[in-house]
């Protein structure tokens, strides 16, 4: 918004120029983000508790569990407005993948919002019926998945040598001329490409899977890949809300992969840093930045009332939304390989869960009595039924985060 509104004065304003930085106006959105996280936060805890919008707390035998009973939920809220202004203020929003991501935001945000409705306003403690999150995710999905796949400004660069260059459509083509003068040929490219970490040559083209039942059969690759979109998506969603059971535990590991997932992008984004990484170069990704500023500024003002002791939870109204943002966030810098590096806390939280429940209905019908795995699932509360305070587990959790955090941005050289 602001961006437009000095691209139409042309920029004359002392300063103004700035707003053609993308390094600028994520920056910008940062600091906004955590203006209104910490600023406007507080009063929205405060409309929460005067609402008696307070959690419920079954007792596990955790300890310090029946402290957190009547803390204010649904602060997801806090997270989704610190994203949403300062993304509408400093971004382009006649960017797809602008567009894309405030879909994503603001449709998960509304899923989450109503599961918590239901279970604080209508006293139902199950909340949102399973299945119309499911539904809510998969119709995410879809709109994510046959956006990029279709989508004509959604593409990438791929660079030719001058001799191939010459036989292709000039229109195709655009020209980069480097520092020590050589020109690179960059071709547009359509395909559904990704990024596989640890391979040299590390791109891979969903078609090929397909390609191995016959060339009629490459037709129906929009229809893997959104399949594909839809998995990641709903996975990510519910790792990050299975995660979501501990002060600051959700919030600091989403900070930490977001702002992983930003350096990603804004390297994808700069053809100069994307032929040096010897990486694939997307046009017009680097404005994500923007958006991934106002959401790491977000997470990290929200984590001011959100530490141990929590003075609020997110709810599903933050936990649903994070983990499809940066689900979305990934499938779009053809990252979603590294996801179970990136997001390894959500994958092994979630993994817990599977394994506990599987392992109980397997040993139940095999041998009568039910098993378990985990003394508790997901995976933190395990180590809580092990004595160890909630602070040092959340401690821990966010060291794994940024060791994975750091590895996955080590595979833009290692391969």
């Amino acid at each position: 918004m602001l961006y437009e509104l000095f691209k139409s004065i042309d920029f004359s304003l002392p300063g103004s120029g700035a707003f053609n930085y993308i390094s600028f106006r994520a920056a910008m959105a940062v600091f906004f983000s955590l203006v209104i996280s910490l600023w406007f936060g507080k009063g929205i805890i405060r409309v929460l508790q005067r609402m008696q919008v307070g959690e419920t707390v079954r007792d596990l035998g955790l300890e310090g569990q029946l402290s957190k009973q009547g803390t204010p939920t649904m602060g997801g809220l806090i997270i989704l407005s610190a994203i949403l202004v300062p993304t509408l203020l400093f971004a382009k929003l006649d960017n797809i993948y602008i567009q894309l991501m405030l879909i994503t935001t603001i449709w998960l945000g509304v899923i989450g919002f109503l599961d918590d409705y239901i279970k604080v306003f209508r006293k139902n403690k199950k909340g949102l019926a399973g299945k119309f999150k499911v539904f809510g995710q998969v119709g995410i999905g879809i709109v994510i998945g046959a956006t990029v796949y279709f989508h004509p400004d959604i593409r990438t660069k791929v660079e030719v040598p001058e001799v191939l260059a010459d036989q292709l459509d000039p229109a195709a083509l655009s020209t980069f001329v480097d520092d020590d003068g050589v020109a690179h040929y960059l071709l547009d490219r359509r395909s559904p490409n990704t990024t596989i970490p640890f391979v040299k040559g590390n791109e891979f083209n969903y078609s090929s899977v397909l390609g191995l039942f016959g060339r009629e059969a490459r037709g129906y690759t929009w229809l893997l890949y959104v399949c594909v979109v839809i998995f990641i998506v709903t996975a990510v969603s519910n790792g990050a809300n299975m995660t979501d059971g501990l002060d600051g535990l959700a919030t600091g590991t989403s900070a930490i992969m977001v702002l992983a997932l930003g350096i990603l992008a804004y390297v994808s984004g700069n053809i100069i840093f994307s032929q040096y990484l010897d990486i694939m170069y997307i046009p017009d990704i680097g404005e994500l930045a923007v958006f991934i500023g106002a959401m790491l500024g977000a997470c990290i003002g929200f984590l001011w009332y959100n530490a141990f002791p929590a003075q609020v939870f997110m709810g599903d109204t933050g936990s649903l939304a994070l983990g499809g943002m940066i689900a979305a966030l990934a499938i779009l810098v053809r990252k979603e390989l590294l996801i179970p590096v990136l997001c390894g806390v959500f994958l092994v939280e979630n993994l817990s869960v599977v394994l506990q429940v599987s392992w109980f209905k397997y040993t139940r019908r095999r041998f009568g009595e039910g098993r378990r795995i985990f003394l508790m699932a997901p995976l933190h509360h395990h180590f809580q039924k092990l004595g160890i305070h909630e602070s040092k587990i959340v401690s821990r959790f966010w060291i794994v985060g940024i060791m994975l955090a750091v590895l996955s941005i080590v595979t833009l050289k290692l391969r």
